[in-house]
């Protein structure tokens, strides 16, 4: 995306150094316009911007200043663009001067044929004045649009910087009030509408100052009878006034509205695969149906508001005629052609400012509401303890860590602290393990540390450079390498020390394009143990002083667990700090120090033997974890040396083996497709079509609706490659255009056409010659439209792209910045974003450029057509009879520029915005999945009633012609029976979960569940049959019981009930609200345990015959684990329930066990004969995970002995 900003300065725009008659021309333009002619525009064609207009500069300039002015933000913006208002507001003074000209040049036309001539050669001299007059309104009004609109493009990227920034630094209380959506909004939409205000700046001003103009010429005319005029324009104000307070509170009300909808869109699109499992894509998609309507309410009455004014300020002028006309007759003043088309010709004048009232009134609106979100998003508290982090660099400070805290609070406004009595210093080098219970504070410690948590009464102290590895795995969008390097230097050898540590060396090799692989958004295309295991490379890469791991080996199977603790965390990171949170007991032993949190406080502090001799409640956590493993232990015997587990990883394909090309052609995500060069009339005919009665207003509606319901029902593997932010943007961006622009420019095309043939039919009339210049000039308007929309059109499209990019980029840092902050890495990611932001300003600046190249030559060739018309009429023999004819024509003619341009501009403009109906109705034609219901083959209301699943010859593949990831599989399970599905990292156990929910479609084969073939019904009836605890826990926006019922099937009793099961009772109780807690976007103020147990809770509630947990307790300690396991086969004894697991406990009770291997059934038989089979892959598996167990067991007996 960057390589045409990676450029010297010979990509700098040709505006950099065009002089005053290339700027005031915009010949500057021309190398562009003849490119984008002869070949489709690519982003590497289009210049840079200047240096002053860059993120960069701008940012700097702007900080500085507001620094020293200690000034508002408002205030400074415009101190910093002082200079550029005050010359565009000249050239906005010599517009209105030149344009209130035009009458006086009927008056003298009109005298000329009357024979009043001052002197002989008069009327060619008023020809060339008038030609004169002309060029110069047009010069004038062009370089004041220009520079306004170039202004506003440096306050749309100072904003969008600034919002960049704030967010790294956005406190967590902030967080609740600001979500991701509604960050990413405050750049793609608030900080784009004040950047279009500036264009609006001058029209304020000077539409009085042409309105008083307009009157003065008046006077002259009619004398007194301009008081009627007057009274009429003060009536028209008057009768707008009114709605005024209104357009403030409907835009208020819409844009509150679309920013509701579109967080709900996004979060639905981010979990689609979560609402599939759980088949609630119908309720999702009533409720965004729901918001549109409300949404579109508000567009209706903004839109009939529009009208009003409309219809007010656009028929004034006639209203000002007719009345002025009989003011004119009831005074006896006499009416003759020079002064009445004089008046008429001001008219015409009055008519624009008039008809721009309503614009600016409504710009206006619009950026205060915008610019007072921003505000308040920058006015948001800021994480205030970082800085504890910074202060203890120093060299003879031994501790790499020191806290000393009474009290330390996520929310600064409660009264519960979440940790309490931290006393805490770890000494360089130390190996510090933290375990205890779900909710206990273990990650909160580890935020403590970095200086993320709001509220500590006390000091953090740290000294070093930190690496640290979240929960939940934190991936960048781009290639593997770039996500190791984190912004580091290359250093090969260290990069594959790295590689080979973290067990990837044989991922890289299995993906097309090794480590240059592109990951999509969040990883969407990498396996849950491969996204940690690259986020653990990077953290390992960089070479910190202190390393905090926060569980990183539960995403992962036991023998890569164990090869990663023994590789990274004591191999090499064996001379480093490490706080380790784990749930793995097994690797306790070897740590210098546990800590043993309980109801957010450290309990113990100690060695491993020395808890195990002094704390009952770590021998609890010890014996919990060797109850799990008793029944591998009496096996051990049966293991040959030729069994043991190598410390090698052995890494197979991930899941999406289908995606090994031998092309970089084919990356592992999909870009949004572009179409380029004359798409025809196809978006035009889809555009039309769809209305009846109101056509464009209900045509916004089924275009959303009818995306809505293909985005929710397109195929998963689509929707998985395809990124989310692409998605993003065509619901808002360019749904926006559809309801607000398409339509309005439509008919303003239309009506501009019209306009500019009658004239020339006007003028043709009376001066047939002319007929041949406007020949000339439509067949030249139609050469330049042609250059400028073959230009134009990939402009806009580039634009929309590198729009996307700033918006998934935002929404990725909003997501990862407490990664970015632990690393420090705040000022290469905003540098990298400054980038980003030039790279979609730069597009926008050579597009309205380009705009402005068409109408100054469009606006030349209507002063030919004018000036040649002035020219016949002193040549032609015309006499004063005339008179009144060609005054009519001037009157008109005069406005030819202003509908040519109309015309023109509107068309291509129009042409431009039917790319966004172009884009939705590509979305609307992605490949759907199967129906929800299939009516003819519907399944019994108790089906499955006995759970029985057969699986015979089952082949899966991810599209035609990619490789099998599944490989001829067969197997049943009968009803009530517990399965376990085991296999290493990639070996196919999601893919088969996939299948079952129908995610994936087989290829061959076929899966049948009490008799009933899966694939023969609907969708929505088979995945809402099954229950599933998802290896991602999965908390939308909402209260905690909308997160367990989303569908209101349950009363509070049955829910109350649910949550004592699933030990989430009594941290509910504590909530002031109860079942109506506050759950925020991505559950983020829950602990992973916590929204582990949600998922837990929803199945609890459904209870469905067929149970699938796919690493559902991975996020636990073994404690609640067991707990869990008893719940799940208390509730769930009649029931078929399938695990998969990378704990092996997990699954050591199950009826079966299925091992999977590079896809295919290795072996499939109760866990006690698997063991017993030497060279079985689950009895490799279990001697894996016993040989670590095995020590801990080891241990405790010694100090129960001592």
């Amino acid at each position: 995306m960057s390589q045409n900003l990676a450029g010297d300065d010979m990509d700098v725009t040709p505006y950099a150094v065009s002089g005053w008659l290339g700027t005031t021309t915009f010949w500057w333009l021309n190398p562009l316009m003849k490119k984008g002619k002869k070949k489709v525009l690519q982003e590497e064609d289009i210049p840079r911007l200047r240096e002053q207009d860059r993120a960069q500069t701008l940012y700097a300039v702007f900080t500085g200043q507001l620094n020293e002015r200690k000034s508002p933000i408002l205030s400074t913006i415009f101190f910093c663009h002082r200079k550029e208002i005050l010359v565009s507001g000249v050239f906005a003074f010599v517009k209105v001067l030149t344009l209130a000209s035009n009458p006086l040049f009927i008056a003298a036309f009109i005298r000329i044929l009357e024979r009043d001539i001052l002197f002989r050669y008069e009327g060619y001299a008023l020809t060339l004045g008038l030609f004169v007059v002309k060029l110069l309104e047009s010069v004038s009004e062009r370089q004041w649009y220009f520079r306004t609109r170039l202004m506003g493009l440096q306050v749309r990227s100072l904003l969008s910087a600034f919002i960049y920034r704030k967010q790294l630094q956005l406190s967590n209380v902030a967080k609740m009030t600001h979500s991701p959506g509604e960050i990413v909004n405050y750049v793609t939409v608030d900080a784009y509408r004040i950047g279009e205000f500036p264009f609006w700046l001058h029209q304020i001003w000077s539409t009085i100052l042409q309105l008083l103009l307009a009157l003065i010429v008046m006077y002259f005319c009619f004398g007194l009878a301009t008081v009627s005029a007057l009274a009429v324009l003060i009536l028209t104000l008057l009768g707008s006034s009114p709605l005024a307070k209104f357009q403030h509170k409907y835009q208020t009300k819409f844009m509150n509205a679309q920013n509701i909808r579109l967080k709900n869109l996004s979060e639905a699109l981010t979990n689609m695969k979560i609402l599939k499992l759980y088949s609630w894509e119908t309720h999702f998609k009533n409720v965004v149906e729901r918001l549109r309507n409300e949404e579109l309410k508000w567009v209706w009455k903004l839109s009939l508001q529009k009208g009003y004014y409309i219809v007010l300020f656009w028929s004034s002028p006639l209203l000002v005629g007719v009345v002025t006309f009989w003011t004119c007759y009831l005074l006896g003043i006499k009416l003759h052609a020079s002064n009445v088309f004089t008046f008429l010709a001001t008219l015409r004048i009055v008519q624009e400012p008039i008809r721009f009232i309503p614009d600016v009134f409504g710009a206006f609106v619009e950026a205060k509401i915008s610019f007072a979100r921003i505000a308040k998003f920058l006015e948001a508290p800021e994480l205030e303890n970082r800085h504890k982090r910074q202060d203890s660099r120093r060299q003879d400070f031994d501790p790499s860590i020191c806290i000393r805290s009474s009290e330390i609070s996520w929310d600064t406004n409660s009264s519960e602290a979440t940790l309490r009595n931290i006393n805490l210093v770890v000494k360089q080098g130390e190996k510090l393990a933290i375990c205890g219970e779900v909710g206990s504070g273990k990650s909160t410690l580890l935020a403590a540390v970095l200086g993320e948590v709001p509220h500590i009464n006390g000091d953090v102290h740290v000294c070093g450079k930190i690496a640290y590895v979240s929960q939940s795995a934190w991936i960048q969008t781009g290639t593997i390498k770039e996500n190791i390097l984190f912004g580091s230097a290359m250093d090969s050898v260290r990069y594959q020390e790295t590689l080979e540590k973290c067990s990837l060396v044989k991922d890289l090799e299995m993906l097309p394009f090794g480590d240059l692989t592109q990951i999509g958004e969040r990883g969407v295309n990498l396996s849950g143990g491969q996204k940690q295991r690259v986020q653990l490379a990077r953290a390992v890469y960089q070479n910190a002083d202190i390393y905090l791991l926060d569980d990183p080996f539960s995403a992962v199977d036991a023998h890569t667990a164990t090869s990663l603790f023994n590789e990274c965390v004591m191999r090499t990171l064996s001379s480093k700090t490490v706080l380790l949170v784990t749930h793995q007991v097994d690797f306790l032993p070897v740590f210098d120090s546990i800590l043993l949190m309980s109801g957010g406080a450290i309990s113990k502090a100690a060695t491993y033997e020395e808890l195990l001799a002094s704390s009952q409640e770590f021998q609890h956590l010890v014996n919990a974890h060797n109850n799990t493993t008793s029944s591998e232990t009496q096996v051990e015997d049966s293991f040959s040396e030729k069994d043991k587990p190598s410390n090698d990883g052995e890494i197979q394909k991930i899941d999406n083996e289908e995606q090994l090309k031998s092309s970089m052609g084919d990356q592992l995500i999909k870009q949004e497709e572009r179409e380029t060069g004359n798409i025809g009339s196809k978006p035009y005919i889809q555009y039309l079509k769809q209305g009846k009665g109101f056509l464009f207003f209900f045509l916004a509606n089924f275009f959303y609706l009818i995306f809505v319901v293909g985005q929710i029902m397109q195929f998963y593997t689509f929707a998985t490659k395809l990124e989310d932010s692409s998605v993003s943007r065509v619901v808002s961006s360019d749904m926006n255009i559809i309801d607000h622009e398409v339509p309005f420019k439509f008919i303003t095309a239309c009506a501009g056409t019209m306009n500019t043939y009658t004239i020339f039919g006007l003028l043709a009339f009376l001066t047939w010659p002319i007929v041949f210049v406007i020949v000339q000039i439509i067949y030249m308007t139609i050469i330049l439209q042609n250059y400028y929309l073959a230009c134009a059109k990939e402009l806009m499209r580039i634009n929309g792209t590198t729009k996307s990019f700033l918006a998934s980029n935002l929404a990725e840092s909003v997501a990862g910045a407490m990664t970015i902050r632990a690393f420090g890495e705040e000022d290469r990611f905003f540098s990298k974003y400054l980038d980003l932001i030039d790279e979609n300003a730069s597009p926008h600046f050579h597009n309205f450029s380009a705009n402005e190249w068409l109408i100054q030559r469009l606006e030349t060739l209507c002063a030919i057509v004018l000036s040649t018309f002035a020219l016949f009429i002193t040549l032609l023999p015309l006499d004063s009879s005339d008179s009144g004819f060609v005054g009519l024509a001037l009157s008109y003619g005069f406005s030819l520029n202003l509908f040519l341009v109309i015309s023109v501009q509107f068309q291509c403009m129009v042409a431009n915005s039917i790319v966004s109906v172009e884009r939705v109705e590509q979305y609307m034609h992605i490949p759907s999945e199967a129906s929800e219901v299939i009516e003819a083959n519907r399944p019994a209301q108790n089906w499955p009633t006995f759970g029985k699943v057969e699986i015979s010859n089952l082949k899966v593949r991810y599209r035609p012609n990619a490789p099998l990831v599944l490989h001829g599989i067969s197997f049943t399970i009968e009803g009530g029976q517990k399965i376990g599905i085991v296999g290493r990292t990639g070996s196919g156990k999601t893919t088969l979960i996939s299948v079952l929910f129908r995610l994936v479609e087989p290829t061959e084969g076929q899966i049948l569940v009490d008799e009933l073939d899966i694939c023969t019904i609907g969708l929505h009836d088979l995945r809402s049959r099954f229950g599933i605890i998802p290896q991602d826990p999965t908390l939308f926006n909402g209260s905690v019981r909308y997160n367990l019922d989303p569908l209101s099937q349950y009363t509070d009793h049955e829910i109350w009930e649910v949550l004592e099961k699933c030990q989430l009772r009594e941290a509910i109780q504590e909530k002031e609200k109860g079942l109506d807690s506050l759950v925020v976007e991505e559950g983020t103020n829950w602990s992973m345990g916590q929204r582990q147990l949600f998922c837990l809770g929803r199945a609890l509630l459904k209870r469905s015959q067929i149970l699938v947990l796919d690493e559902a307790t991975a996020s636990m300690d073994n404690t609640t684990d067991a707990i869990l396991q008893r719940t799940i086969r208390r509730e769930f004894a009649d029931c078929t329930v399938i695990t998969v697991a990378h704990r092996i406990p997990t699954v050591m009770d199950c009826s079966k066990v299925l091992a999977l291997s590079d896809g295919k059934l290795v072996e499939y038989d109760e866990p006690s004969k698997l063991m017993n089979n030497e060279g079985s892959l689950f009895g490799k598996l279990v001697k894996e995970y016993w040989s670590r167990a095995v020590n801990a067991g080891a241990n405790l007996d010694r100090i129960g002995g001592d």
